[in-house]
């Protein structure tokens, strides 16, 4: 018998074609986000072949846009924004403004309203989390000064872009009345700003202090699944309370959420044990909205998609080189960063979603969004090779700011040898560190947050930012006269091949490295490591030793 329903054949369906394109893309270096926009074009009603339900797709994508704006205000911080305020604020106010400009131009041309070319243009000007977050971390440069403007940049665009969903629901109400007159029109705008301030207030006052005992207390329980279902409660909870009670969207509710949240001890775990359903939903979310898209957009308005990606691309990117030179960055600095912002993503989405809802943007319009989206996605991993090829080739010190050309030069003196280099310096590697120290041993540490490397520099621990993988890092902290090579990084495979480089570099250096499991030991042992040390292994040797000893007061009397 047949048990299929709807809703079963709309999750396995997407889930099983997002994973298929996903792998596809990934293999092809694109990001998976391309995967899975494809996956739902595949699955919706304008190609051929399995269709997914239409209707019930939008309701799980707007758990999707929950848990994503969950995980954006989980991750949101006020510190990183406030560090590069003084150009990530400005700048992205004024890249978001041109890029809408540039929208409405080409609105225009098309033959649109004014305010369909506004939201045009709004759905054009901010980037994805997903795609500049991904960026960053395969090129080591989170930590950087290149990646902490790129974020706080980001957290600007994402905020601004919260702002415009609850607004533009208000705005779109108004433009519905017909001889409504400036008085009536303020008196709507003042009400749903002033439930906004209100949600924000409540949230703020009785929220970050709500939220976090009720998280203690499930945490309290020492059940993982209530802690897990404490977190989705509130989340979702507060995100349909947030509309219903206040009329703003879910987004602002789940932003909120994530962000009162932030602020407890327990954050962390609460993104780490909902991420495989935030994830879930994510692409969920991404499938349905690649089966609202046309493909045949491409052949029928093919000069509309250059100009939607030209403006993507070459406006929004040539917008913010200008902008980040302005306030006295490098080209290399101005480069990555319009290099980053050169794609749409999930804020587009979500937008270019309430404009159809609103009657604000026509279907060509949203058509157009996908396509300059899954366009610049896909073209965004060649933009930063080509970056990354051009600053080889053209790039000196000359071209740097003061600041990035003495980076490298300042980080470990030129006399240092016979050391010990201590890769990682987190749980495992801090604690080898002191011992090391304790014992007089010199010391350099290769670590990839430059908050750790900014506390090792400032205790007079010479620290090296950036990539053990990278050759150039492990020059400047001298691999080729140190004395033994400890790899503390949690990943094994990732070890190896930096044993392998190593070993190569230096054939008689001492390597010992870190494992979890036997095939990471086989795999780092093959690649010239001295010894391997499992974890899991050495606390049962280390618990049959204690076995093994006779008791204290045997030892004594005997």
């Amino acid at each position: 018998m047949h048990h299929a329903t709807p809703l079963i054949t709309t999750i396995v369906g997407g889930l099983v074609l997002a994973f298929i394109l996903g792998m596809i893309a990934n293999k092809l270096r694109i990001s998976p986000l391309v995967g899975y926009l494809l996956a739902g074009v595949l699955a919706g009603p304008f190609t051929p072949g399995f269709v997914a339900d239409t209707k019930l797709a939008p309701e799980l994508a707007e758990l999707g846009v929950i848990l994503l704006m969950f995980g954006v205000g989980l991750h949101f911080s006020l510190k990183d924004l406030m560090a590069v305020k003084s150009i990530a604020i400005p700048g992205a106010i004024a890249q978001i403004g041109v890029a809408t400009l540039l929208g409405m131009a080409l609105s225009a041309m098309l033959g649109w309203s004014l305010m369909t070319g506004i939201v045009f243009g709004l759905c054009l000007s901010t980037a994805s989390t997903v795609v500049l977050l991904r960026a960053l971390e395969e090129r080591q440069l989170i930590d950087s000064q290149r990646g902490q403007i790129a974020i706080g940049w980001l957290i600007v665009e994402d905020l601004v872009m919260v702002l415009t969903l609850v607004l533009l629901p208000a705005v779109a109400g108004m433009m519905e009345k017909d001889n409504v007159g400036f008085a009536s029109l303020a008196l709507d705008m003042s009400i749903t700003i002033g439930k906004v301030v209100a949600f924000i207030a409540i949230m703020m006052l009785v929220g970050r202090r709500l939220v976090p005992w009720i998280m203690s207390r499930s945490a309290a329980t020492g059940s993982r699944e209530l802690f897990t279902l404490s977190v989705l409660a509130l989340a979702l909870g507060i995100a349909f309370g947030a509309v219903e009670l206040f009329d703003v969207s879910f987004a602002l509710g789940a932003f909120f959420a994530g962000m009162v949240l932030n602020e407890s001890e327990l954050s962390h775990r609460a993104a780490h044990d909902t991420l495989p359903l935030r994830d879930a939903f994510a692409v969920l979310f991404f499938v349905s909205v690649g089966m609202l898209f046309d493909p045949m957009v491409l052949i029928h308005q093919p000069l509309a998609v250059l100009g939607t990606l030209a403006i993507i691309i070459f406006g929004k990117s040539a917008a913010a080189f200008f902008l980040v030179r302005m306030f006295g960055h490098s080209p290399r600095t101005a480069l990555t960063i319009a290099a980053s912002l050169a794609q749409i993503g999930e804020f587009a989405f979500i937008l270019a979603g309430l404009g159809m809802a609103l009657n604000l943007l026509p279907q060509a319009g949203q058509n157009l969004v996908l396509a300059g989206a899954i366009l610049s996605i896909m073209l965004n991993p060649v933009l930063f090779a080509l970056l990354e090829k051009y600053l080889d080739k053209t790039e000196t010190l000359e071209e740097l700011t003061l600041e990035e050309a003495t980076e490298e030069e300042k980080q470990i003196p030129v006399d240092i040898c016979n050391h010990a280099l201590l890769v990682g310096f987190g749980r495992v590697g801090s604690l080898l560190g002191e011992k090391l120290m304790a014992q007089g041993i010199p010391l350099v540490v290769i670590e990839t947050s430059r908050t750790r490397v900014d506390e090792l520099r400032e205790r007079g621990i010479r620290a090296v930012l950036g990539n053990a993988a990278n050759e150039e890092i492990m020059n400047l902290a001298h691999l080729d006269c140190a004395r033994w090579l400890l790899l503390t990084i949690p990943n094994g495979y990732e070890a190896g091949e930096i044993v392998a480089s190593a070993r190569e570099k230096c054939p008689t250096i001492e390597i010992i490295a870190r494992a979890h499991y036997d095939d990471e030991v086989e795999y780092i042992t093959e690649r010239g490591a001295n010894q391997v040390v499992m974890g899991e292994r050495e606390i049962a040797n280390t618990m049959l030793t204690l076995l093994e000893k006779p008791p204290v007061e045997e030892a004594v009397t005997g």
